[in-house]
Formats: structure tokens, sequence, C-alpha cells
């Protein structure tokens, strides 16, 4: 049997995880968000007190994690490490600056690498992150590079450290995404770009409702569905 894959690359707070789920809901593909994935060895890391950007601190963890994903009845990725459900921990704001670090070896990435091409092989799959359409899935049925102005950005990522009850200034959230745009368009493993043949989708302006509708449109055009 024959699976189609869908990669969405973009930079930090494009709203790809909202965005994916969401189309993954409407053509019955399995969502995973391979973020929430590399939060989880950040978090491994914030909790241990260690150097992101020393893998030789990073390294030798990766042995001792039992890093799980499963799906609920709420159609929710949960994430589970040694066993705990950390969905919700992940997604702090010290985690986020933990996480950009760590996703930025090279011996990372490649730890994760099979993992998320083995869901590809047996699923049909909505992936997002930031290499995917590069490195990841590279041979992915549609490609989507979603993006937005940095302004636009950090106001969505302000907006959810507020709902969750998390102290957070806007500025500060701005600098963080501009920070995150340049470690992960700079780094030298998998680096941030578009793929040559991505579809690019800006959603500056737009509503969650339209981002989605563009989106679709997009993936019913090339699938022919």
């Amino acid at each position: 049997m024959s699976y189609r894959s869908i990669a969405i690359d973009g930079p930090s707070g494009a709203g790809k995880s909202t965005l994916a789920r969401m189309l993954a809901q409407e053509l019955g593909f399995l969502y995973v968000d391979t973020g929430a994935i590399y939060r989880t060895i950040g978090l491994a890391v914030f909790r241990r007190g260690g150097d992101p950007s020393d893998a030789a601190q990073v390294l030798p963890l990766l042995n001792e994690l039992d890093i799980g994903l499963r799906y609920e009845d709420d159609g929710v990725q949960h994430m589970f490490l040694n066993g705990e459900d950390v969905t919700q921990a992940i997604r702090q704001n010290a985690v986020s600056q933990y996480t950009s670090q760590v996703s930025a070896l090279p011996e990372v990435r490649s730890f994760l690498l099979e993992r998320q091409r083995e869901l590809a092989r047996t699923h049909d799959v909505i992936m997002d992150g930031r290499d995917i359409g590069t490195v990841v899935l590279p041979q992915a049925d549609v490609k989507i590079f979603l993006t937005a102005s940095p302004e636009d950005r950090a106001q969505r990522r302000y907006a959810e450290l507020i709902e969750r009850g998390q102290e957070a200034s806007f500025a500060s959230v701005l600098q963080d995404v501009k920070e995150r745009d340049a470690r992960d368009t700079g780094r030298a493993a998998a680096p941030l770009r578009q793929a040559e043949d991505a579809r690019r989708a800006d959603t500056s302006g737009l509503t969650l409702e339209e981002s989605l509708r563009l989106l679709l449109d997009i993936i019913k055009e090339t699938l022919q569905v």
C-alpha cells in the first residue's frame, strides 16, 4: 500500500502545528508534530540543568530517555518522557529556548530522523517542522513552506503564553522569535530553508480559517483530490 505525505516547514510561530492538526482532521491523515518530539528532548535537558548547546552534555542523555508518542481520544499527539505525560510541560517558554539549541545539534537530528521516516512509511501523514521537506521527507507528495511576519508570529506566541497563564511581554517574545529565526536559518545541521519544490504560504494578516483554506487549496491542487 502506498501512503501519502505532506510536509509543512516554516519558522517558529508560523502556525504549523495548529494548521497541520486541522488539516489532518480534514483529510483523515495522521498528524506528526516533530517539534513536540524535539521539545521533549529540550525539556529533559532543561530539567537536568545541562547546556543545551553542548553535545558532550546532551548526547549521553539521549540513551537515558524513553520518548513516547501516543494519540489519545482527544485526537491530540501526547508526548511522554520516561512514562510521564509532558504534553503541557514542553510548551513552557523556557523550554522553547532549550529546544532551539538542542535541535541544532546534528547528532540529535540523526537520533530522531529514522523514527520520523518510519511513521511516513506506515501512515498517510502530515508532518511539520523545520526540515521536513528538505531532509526528513524529501520525497513528500506535498511540500508547503508556511511563514508570516515576525510581528504576526510573536503576537500569536504571546497570546498562547498569556492564555496558559504564563508571564511574558510582547517585546521579549518578539526578540525570542527573531533570535530563533537566526539560529534556525544559520545552524550547520539541516538549517531552515524552503525546499525548491515547496509552495510558499504567507499567512500574515490572515485569520486561522483563511490560513486553513489557503493550505487546503494548495494540497488539493497538488494531490488532485
